[in-house]
C-alpha cells in the first residue's frame, strides 16, 4: 500500500495543478472580456451605430420650403437616413436617387378605390415606383392615411383590396422586399388604459381583421400614429407631463402584466400589440409612423410649446440612440418616424398643426434636439452622439447585446489559451 502512494500524490498535484492552469485561464478570459467591454461602453455609442431606428416624416403641405436637393443635404448632414413622405412626388424620388436614405412613400386616399382594380394598381405601380428603382430606396409604400378613422367611411372597403393589389402588384414586378401597410391613428383602439386592455372598435374589427391577415403573411409592420401630446392637452390635470415628456418620472404598472410605463408613448405601442394579439395574432411588429410634439399652439392648445416640443423629441431621440423597446418587447428595437421635418405653414386647423417641425422652411432650427453639431458640420454619427450625450442624462442601452458580446469574447478568449 505505502508503494502506491506516490502515484496518487502525483496525480493529485496533476489535478491540482490542470485546475489552477484552468482558473488562470478563465480569469485571464473574463479580465479581457470585461476589460473590452468597459472600453467598449465607455466610447461612444454612435461611434458603432448609428440611429437605426429612426426617421422623419417630410411632408409638404407649405408654399415655402427649400427644394428636394436641399432637403437631401439636411438629412444628409443629420445623419438621418430615413424618411416618409406623403405622397409620391416626383421631384423628391429623382432628387434622392444615389441616396443612402430610404424612404416610404403614400399612396393618397382620394385614389384608393381606384385601386380595387389589381390592374389599376399595377399601372400605379409602374407609373410611380418602379422609374425610380433602384437608385431611390423606396422601402416601403404606406396605402392612405388614417384610412380607420377618416371622415369617409366609405374608404374603409377599398383599403384591405387596395394594399393587396399594391403588395401583388410590386412582387409581380420583382420587389416584394417594399413592404405594403397603412399607419392608423390611435382612435383604432376602443381601449388603450392600461396597455393590455387594448382592443379595436368593433365597428372597424371585421376589415381590421383582413388587414392583419394580410400582414402575417407579407411580414409587414403595423403602423401607428402616436401622439401623447394629444392625451395630455385634453387632460393636462390628470396626465404627468413628465411621463408624456420622458422625463424621470414614477410611471405606471400595468396591472395585469406587472410591465412598468415610465412613458406613454411606449404604454400607447403595447396597447396595439396587445390588441393586435386579441384579433388572434402574433408576430406583428408595431413601428411608429408619426409622433411629435407642436412648438406653437393657440391659448387653448395646452403644453404647445417650444420648451416641451424640445423636450419630448430630444428624450425620443435618446431612446433612440439606445435602440429601446418596449416593456412588452423589450428586445425589439422600436422604429419611430418623428413628425415632422419642418413647419407647414399650409396646414389647416388650429396653430399647432403648422408648428410641429424641427426646422423652419429657411432650415434654421426651430428649437435644438441635440442635433445642433450636425446640423452646421459634416460631422458623423458620433457627433450626434456627442451632442445628445451633453444635452442632458446618460444615454441607456440595451444590456442582452453587450452581455451576450461579452460572453462570446469569454468563450473565444478561453478556448484560444487552452488550444492556442
Amino acid at each position: 500500500m505505502l508503494s502506491s502512494l506516490p502515484p496518487i500524490l502525483d496525480l493529485q498535484n496533476l489535478i491540482h495543478s490542470s485546475l489552477t492552469i484552468m482558473a488562470t485561464t478563465c480569469i485571464r478570459a473574463m479580465a479581457i472580456s470585461y476589460v473590452f467591454l468597459a472600453l467598449f461602453l465607455s466610447a461612444d455609442i454612435g461611434t458603432f451605430r448609428g440611429v437605426e431606428s429612426f426617421g422623419i416624416n417630410y411632408g409638404q403641405v407649405a408654399n415655402n420650403l427649400p427644394p428636394p436637393d436641399k432637403v437631401l443635404e439636411l438629412l444628409s448632414t443629420l445623419n438621418l437616413t430615413k424618411t416618409r413622405i406623403y405622397d409620391t412626388n416626383p421631384l423628391i424620388l429623382s432628387s434622392f436617387a444615389d441616396s443612402n436614405i430610404e424612404i416610404i412613400v403614400t399612396v393618397e386616399n382620394e385614389i384608393l378605390s381606384q385601386l380595387d382594380d389589381p390592374q389599376q394598381a399595377l399601372q400605379w405601380v409602374n407609373s410611380h415606383i418602379i422609374p425610380y428603382l433602384p437608385k431611390t430606396k423606396i422601402t416601403g409604400v404606406q396605402v392612405g392615411n388614417e384610412v380607420f378613422t377618416d371622415d369617409d367611411t366609405t374608404l374603409i372597403q377599398h383599403l384591405v383590396p387596395a394594399v393587396v393589389n399594391i403588395h401583388n402588384a410590386l412582387a409581380q414586378l420583382g420587389y416584394s422586399n417594399i413592404k405594403v401597410s397603412t399607419p392608423s391613428s390611435l382612435a383604432v383602439l376602443d381601449d388603450s388604459y392600461p396597455p393590455s386592455a387594448g382592443s379595436f372598435k368593433g365597428e372597424i374589427s371585421g376589415i381590421m381583421y383582413q388587414f392583419l391577415n394580410f400582414l402575417s403573411t407579407s411580414k409587414a409592420p403595423f403602423w401607428i400614429n402616436a401622439y401623447p401630446y394629444f392625451a395630455y392637452e385634453d387632460d393636462p390635470n390628470g396626465i404627468s407631463l413628465d411621463y408624456v415628456l420622458f422625463n424621470p418620472n414614477q410611471g405606471m404598472v400595468d396591472p395585469y402584466t406587472n410591465l412598468h410605463y415610465d412613458n406613454m408613448l411606449y404604454a400607447m405601442v403595447d396597447a396595439v400589440s396587445f390588441a393586435i394579439a386579441k384579433m388572434g395574432f402574433k408576430g406583428i411588429e408595431v413601428r411608429v409612423s408619426e409622433t411629435g410634439w407642436p412648438s406653437r399652439g393657440d391659448p387653448n392648445e395646452v403644453g404647445a410649446t417650444p420648451q416641451n416640443a424640445a423636450t419630448y423629441n430630444r428624450n425620443l431621440l435618446r431612446r433612440q440612440m439606445a435602440n429601446e423597446g418596449t416593456p412588452l418587447n423589450p428586445r425589439m428595437r422600436l422604429e419611430v418616424y418623428l413628425f415632422a421635418l419642418f413647419n407647414e405653414d399650409l396646414k389647416p386647423g388650429p396653430t399647432s398643426e403648422r408648428n410641429y417641425g424641427l426646422f423652419r422652411p429657411d432650415e434654421s432650427m426651430t428649437y435644438n434636439v441635440g442635433l445642433s453639431a450636425l446640423a452646421t458640420s459634416s460631422s458623423s454619427t458620433s457627433s450626434a452622439s456627442i451632442s445628445l450625450a451633453s444635452s442632458g442624462s446618460k444615454i441607456k442601452v440595451a444590456p442582452w447585446e453587450y452581455r451576450n458580446l461579452v460572453n462570446l469574447i469569454f468563450v473565444y478568449v478561453l478556448i484560444s489559451t487552452l488550444y492556442g
